[in-house]
């Protein structure tokens, strides 16, 4: 079952991503550790197309990642 639109952007925010609006129903959402982007559309109560999902859940992945390799390095 998909996720919705909702429940994305509460993973986005907890992971400390921040929005801004775009065009329409469009929010931009970034993270000052990724350079990439992530591009959401649709209302909060739609679910989220799996590319979407897949997209954010690379990019926490990512940021776990990073995260980690840092809090390594801080310890040494």
């Amino acid at each position: 079952m998909p996720k919705k639109i909702r429940e994305v952007k509460a993973a986005l925010r907890k992971a400390g991503f921040s929005s801004k609006p775009a065009k329409g129903s469009h929010e931009k959402w970034k993270h000052e550790l990724l350079s990439q982007k992530i591009i959401i559309a649709g209302k909060d109560d739609s679910d989220a197309k799996p590319y979407l999902e897949e997209q954010v859940r690379e990019a926490l992945e990512l940021l776990e990642k990073i995260n980690n390799d840092r809090s390594q390095e801080d310890k040494l």
